[in-house]
């Protein structure tokens, strides 16, 4: 074989094309990339052009490196899975951003204000004489929810909402009495801005900048057209149900967790595909091998035909010994045509491996396989357990396993947590401010303090000359308690039912290992008594021809060995290839395929035609 020539190969096909499946991120200023969509480049359905330049004169001469490395290229099954591991980076940066897992809806609530005591018909809100002309209402929703199960993360991207309203408004008042008058006609002016940021810890954080200026026709008012900000700080956090760091970003863990997974998700399906590949490869070149051997065999018919009629025309044989050897041409003959139908089917097999698409140059090209099956004169392994040690530590379905569990024990805090009561805590700060122009025509005293605009009324909210402070906590206990119990028994059961999978999993290894070493032993014993074989009935039949040449044997002795023969190299030839692919499934049950097979993680999922 050519493997150590043939090392630059795959790195040079995979670095010598264009980029593989990958989504761009928008590129340009901070502010507008954050809502430009991700470029994702269509799909390849081209085969890579090196595959044609191993073209020549209608016939594809590829050795196995070569067949590897274009597999890695241009498979379709492949391609499918290098989406698998984008797919994951892009749930770990949802993850990073917080709030529920895909699919699951949002419980945040939206929080109004109102700003009372603002005008005339906000004084008599504030005062409570009225509860308003107008009403409004929160409707809910009946559709049906995706629950999460365990505590939600909070949304870790900050936002910033801000909300400007301009209204003009016309108000009947059969009794004037605090108004001064029986239509108020009020022009209103709102500004609303909220940044919310949610917390790692379990909590929630927001500030709230709103200002509402209002001119009214009403002579009631002492200021008039008024201004009335304020400033809100508020916190809500979790302190018992909810709380922690290690349990609001178990989703963003678990995201990294799958990562690695899609990788060794991937490394598992380039092993797959590359052990395929070799088997196809040595099964051509098996089949390849019988064809001579059966080319061979109607060489040596014909010949033996053309023998026997030269003495049958001598008079040394009679006539009747001629249909003998012309009926082994025949059989032959025959042999031989299945045999071609053998390898084109093989051919066929491994161009499907090797390409992406039809391509009627590649269809009607023969491939010549260059690398040869090479039985060594021993194969020394190292002992079971050493196997064993290495197939646990490169195996990717050990590692995805392990992964699993990690996962799963991750997932556990999302059941445990919510065990506890619910105890949160919350916290408000605010600072009002009011001016306007004083009116006359009110009937109340001048206040200086509040004539002014809205610079006068933010003055007051930085002096904190209005303020206003709460905080409260809120707790619920749950009776009885059982969906919570319940959810935490399914995980803590799931989690001992993986342990119990993980060692009957390692014992299946140790299994699948201990067969195939003695699969391969088995083989090289079949293998060498097929060598042995072949070489005494090539002798057989050596001297059985030189027996026939003195008249001391008959036709029906030499088309017997000559049978024989041909039975003993086919034996010989399938025996080879069982050897073969017991070394590749040897190979592949400890987990060394790729390394081996000298392929690199990474250029296969860069690889593209």
């Amino acid at each position: 074989m050519r493997l150590a020539a043939a090392l630059f190969l795959i790195p040079a096909l995979c670095l010598s094309q264009t980029e593989a499946p990958i989504a761009i991120e928008p590129r340009g200023p901070k502010l507008l990339r954050d809502y430009e969509a991700p470029i994702v480049p269509p799909i390849r359905e081209r085969n890579g052009a090196h595959i044609k330049t191993l073209i020549r004169a209608g016939k594809i001469y590829l050795t196995l490196p070569e067949a590897i490395a274009l597999a890695i290229q241009n498979n379709l099954d492949l391609e499918v899975a290098r989406y698998d591991p984008l797919i994951a980076d892009s749930t770990l940066e949802r993850q990073q951003a917080g709030g529920p897992i895909r699919g699951v809806p949002s419980g945040s609530a939206q929080i109004a204000s109102v700003d009372n005591g603002l005008g005339a018909a906000g004084s008599i809100q504030a005062s409570g004489l009225t509860n308003g002309g107008g009403g409004s209402s929160n409707g809910g929703s009946a559709n049906t929810t995706i629950q999460q199960v365990g505590q939600i993360t909070p949304n870790l991207d900050p936002t910033l909402q801000t909300t400007t309203s301009f209204s003009h408004q016309t108000l009947p008042f059969a009794n004037s009495i605090g108004v001064g008058t029986d239509s108020l006609i009020q022009t209103k002016h709102t500004y609303s801005t909220v940044f919310t940021q949610g917390l790692i810890t379990g909590g929630t954080f927001q500030i709230t900048d709103y200002e509402q200026y209002l001119n009214e026709n009403s002579p009631a008012d002492a200021n008039n057209p008024a201004v009335g900000p304020y400033v809100s700080l508020y916190l809500r956090h979790q302190l018992l149900q909810g709380f922690g760091i290690k349990l609001n970003d178990r989703f963003i863990r678990i995201a990294r967790l799958n990562v690695q997974g899609a990788r060794e998700t991937f490394r598992s399906q380039v092993a797959d595909l590359v052990t395929n590949v070799i088997n196809l490869y040595w099964d051509l070149v098996s089949a390849s091998d019988e064809l001579k051997t059966r080319q061979e065999a109607l060489d040596n018919a014909r010949k033996f035909y053309a023998d026997t009629k030269f003495q049958v025309d001598l008079g040394v044989l009679p006539k009747v010994e001629l249909p003998r050897s012309e009926s082994e041409v025949a059989g032959r003959t025959q042999d031989l045509l299945i045999a071609q139908t053998n390898v084109q089917q093989q051919e066929i097999r491994l161009k499907d491996a090797l390409s992406r698409n039809q391509d009627p140059a590649l269809d009607a090209a023969a491939i010549v396989p260059l690398d040869r099956i090479e039985v060594p004169q021993n194969d020394d392994l190292p002992p079971l357990r050493q196997l064993v040690a290495t197939a646990m530590a490169k195996r990717p379905d050990v590692a995805v396993a392990k992964i699993r569990d990690k996962t799963q024990e991750l997932n556990a805090l999302g059941t445990e947590n919510p065990l506890l009561p619910s105890l949160a805590v919350t916290v408000q700060a605010q600072d009002r401010g009011l001016a306007g122009a004083y009116q006359p025509s009110s009937g109340s005293a001048y206040v200086p303090y509040f004539s002014g605009g809205y610079g006068t009324a933010l003055a007051q909210i930085f002096r904190r000359d209005f303020p206003s402070e709460s905080a409260s906590l809120a707790l619920a206990i749950p009776f009885g308690n059982r969906a919570a119990q319940a959810d935490y028994g399914i995980d803590q059961l799931q989690l001992r039912q993986s342990a119990v999978s993980g060692l009957r999993d390692s014992n299946a290894i140790v299994v699948a290992i201990s067969n195939q070493l003695i699969g391969l032993r088995q083989a090289r014993a079949k293998y060498s008594a097929a060598v042995n074989t072949r070489e005494l009935e090539q002798q057989l039949l050596k001297s059985e021809q030189q027996k026939f040449t003195f008249g001391k044997s008959s036709i029906s002795n030499v088309i017997g060995v000559q049978r024989a023969l041909v039975g003993a190299q086919t034996s010989e030839i399938d025996a080879q290839a069982a050897y073969a692919h017991a070394r590749v499934s040897l190979d592949q049950v400890t987990g060394t395929t790729l390394e081996i097979n000298h392929v690199s993680l990474d250029e296969a999922r860069n690889a593209a035609p």
